[in-house]
């Protein structure tokens, strides 16, 4: 585990949560009794009121930080075996026929570095192509791309590759595995690639989001720590961390990389890259997306860029769409980014439905997280609106409670519906209908699947008006 004391060096202002300092008993103590002693897993630079919602979410957040830990092993075991068995069962033609080949001693077994072998999630969605009916001149058309491309990031090198060369007809720029400077190891998954054919050219670098039995990703996702950057604001740690963030030294402007791209750092590599193509390909513009902690990551380049005034980069960005993006900073940080209009900077932020990841971490004053734009807002028949704040927005809101359920019994049902209505490709896996099953215990658990933003991107209702960070919106609809 990296020392915590490094961030003290770069930081003046942070909170830093540290749940292996933590035994059960001191965290309910702390849930408990405000006064109890909590300067072993709780460091704090701010003095704050000891009120018992902000308990609540950090007890919280050290419970499940800490119960990731403990299950940190078997998690991925279980996860492992089960992509095992899904490619196992694809690459045989079904249990009957895996059956027969056990027994003639034929059975295929699944590489997990070939270009055949899928995730979990690719498992649950299986469709690889782009929709044929938009057109590059179609205002959904890079919507459209990113989602698949954000989709597309889950899944290993081989496959990237066969899929972006022989199914997209684009050139492949990069796939990278992004170091972590404070967890020692490679823990950011990004892909690059070319739309050639679309003028001018349009590079899209796609950030891979969390994957359902990547225990260092929730750990992520769920850790409430944060660090205030000079001029910016109170941004989330572990995104900055995946993203590049520097030991010792936070965020200097030019680093010395390394040469194997296993001792890279996300923001650096890929900015170094994108200069270099951009300089190459006269006009050509880029885009930034990602489904989930993906579209945190994409989000949080942009404020790094914007950090270093990487003014000719910022030009030459076409757009950041995020797809089920979680909570990034506070709301300094959100004027901070409001800022980037100097830059046209446009940013497109998807939520559908009931998806629980937009609405962590909790938008509250003692924590600090809050959405700084409107976001485009899916209801389960796809239909979209433009609005300042997604409805529930902290998701445990009681008054929600019986819709979210009835609603997710929808959903359910919707799956053995649509492709009676809208075509074969919109078929639901079963792994896809066990979620939605699963999803009627837990509403909006599935709705963050990526199925959901696919048809959104496809099926969803066109707009009028661009989104703007800087104005207030209330149900009225976007162009994207």
């Amino acid at each position: 585990m990296a020392p915590y004391h490094d961030h003290r060096k770069f930081c003046d202002r942070f909170l830093m949560l540290k749940q292996e300092e933590a035994s059960l008993y001191e965290l309910v103590r702390f849930m408990l009794f405000s006064e109890s002693e909590t300067k072993r897993f709780i460091e704090c630079t701010e003095e704050h009121k000891r009120d018992f919602w902000r308990r609540w979410y950090i007890f919280n957040s050290l419970l499940l930080q800490k119960l990731l830990s403990w299950g940190k092993i078997p998690m991925v075991q279980i996860g492992n075996m089960i992509e095992l068995w899904l490619n196992l069962l694809s690459g045989n033609g079904g249990f009957l026929m895996l059956f027969s080949n056990f027994i003639k001693g034929e059975v295929v077994w699944p590489e997990r570095s070939s270009a055949t072998f899928t995730s979990v999630l690719g498992n649950i969605d299986g469709r690889v192509e782009l929709d044929k009916s938009i057109r590059h001149d179609s205002r959904k058309y890079k919507t459209s791309l990113a989602m698949m491309a954000s989709k597309l990031s889950y899944e290993n090198e081989a496959f990237v590759q066969t899929i972006v060369r022989d199914q997209w007809n684009m050139e492949n720029l990069g796939f990278y595995n992004f170091w972590n400077d404070f967890l020692g190891q490679a823990s950011t998954q990004a892909i690059m690639l070319q739309d050639t054919s679309y003028k001018p050219n349009l590079i899209v670098v796609a950030f891979r989001g969390t994957r359902p039995f990547d225990p260092v990703a929730w750990g992520t996702d769920v850790d409430l720590s944060w660090f205030e950057l000079p001029n910016v604001g109170k941004v989330h740690s572990g995104f900055m961390k995946a993203l590049g963030l520097q030991k010792d030294k936070g965020w200097p402007k030019e680093i010395n990389q390394l040469g194997s791209d296993q001792r890279q750092f996300a923001y650096y590599a890929i900015r170094q890259r994108l200069r270099d193509i951009l300089q190459k390909h006269d006009g050509a513009k880029f885009i930034l997306t990602g489904h989930s902690l993906g579209g945190a990551l994409a989000i949080l380049f942009v404020t790094v860029l914007a950090m270093h005034e990487e003014a000719w980069l910022l030009e030459k960005l076409e757009g950041v769409y995020t797809f089920g993006q979680p909570r990034v900073g506070n709301k300094k940080f959100g004027d901070y980014m409001k800022k980037l209009k100097m830059y046209d900077v446009k940013y497109f932020r998807f939520v559908y439905c009931n998806d629980l990841v937009p609405r962590v971490p909790y938008d509250d004053e003692a924590i600090f997280f809050e959405h700084f734009a409107p976001c485009i807002y899916f209801n389960s028949f796809y239909e979209s609106k433009v609005l300042l704040e997604e409805p529930n927005k902290n998701y445990f809101g009681l008054f929600w409670e019986i819709p979210k359920h009835i609603n997710a019994v929808f959903e359910l049902m919707r799956g053995f519906i649509i492709p009676y209505i809208k075509g074969e490709e919109y078929e639901e896996s079963l792994l896809m209908k066990m979620c939605r099953v699963m999803g009627l215990m837990i509403p909006g658990l599935s709705a963050h699947l990526p199925p959901d933003y696919v048809n959104a991107t496809r099926l969803g209702s066109l707009a009028t008006e661009l989104p703007n960070p800087t104005h207030q919106h209330k149900d009225s609809k976007a162009e994207y």
